[in-house]
């Protein structure tokens, strides 16, 4: 283990700034590559800045849950980047379909039963899980160029500097998208067809009550 650490801590991290409007392909493209090669990357959201890595990326994901100090029974949600995509990870009833099509790209994160795609690592005792399409053009664009979800998870602080600062070491790339500040997503449950929330956040539930 202290040897996989040391290598970890040896990391330089790579500062980006991405247009957020209209991302340059090129940056886009190398993030992706990163994420190939099993890298961690800080990227903004329309609700926080996130850490994430590819949903295939068991040794990133292991990696992530020491970061944040969480226990493995405590899947993070994943970012897709259409509802199609979606149906790929989770079984999506007519419901749920209309539901998110409604309210998606958002601040939203759906717990949904998970397929066969989904690794065990990421699913729930309940074989669910959470999943995010975010109002981003940024992490909406690299989702779609590496073709797979990436993992998403709060990176605590506001601004990339502090976030190079507590994690740097052990980051691949920050892309700055300025100061965010943390506004969690909305969690609602639709397993079953039953709307449940079960945290409040920056999207609109009001509908689900």
């Amino acid at each position: 283990m202290a040897k996989n650490k040391t290598t970890v801590i040896n990391k330089k991290t790579l500062m980006l700034s991405i247009n957020a409007d209209n991302p340059q392909q090129r940056l886009i493209n190398r993030v992706c590559a990163v994420l190939e090669e099993g890298g961690l990357i800080v990227y903004p959201t329309d609700t926080f800045y996130g850490i994430g890595c590819n949903l295939f990326n068991k040794r990133g994901i292991k990696l992530i849950y020491r970061l944040k100090n969480r226990p493995l029974k405590k899947p993070f949600s994943f970012l897709c980047d259409s509802l199609k995509e979606v149906s790929h990870y989770a079984l999506v009833s007519n419901y749920a379909y209309k539901t998110m099509k409604r309210l998606l790209p958002g601040p939203y994160t759906f717990i949904l039963e998970g397929t066969r795609l989904v690794p065990k690592i990421m699913l729930t005792r309940r074989k669910t899980v959470g999943i995010r399409v975010p109002d981003n053009k940024i992490c909406l664009d690299i989702i779609r160029t590496f073709g797979r979800p990436i993992i998403s998870t709060s990176a605590v602080f506001d601004d990339p500097q502090s976030i190079k600062e507590a994690y740097g070491s052990f980051l691949d790339v920050i892309i700055d998208g300025g100061v965010l500040y943390q506004s969690p997503s909305s969690v609602v449950s639709l397993i079953d067809d039953i709307p449940e929330v079960i945290r409040e956040g920056k999207g609109d539930v009001s509908g689900f009550r």
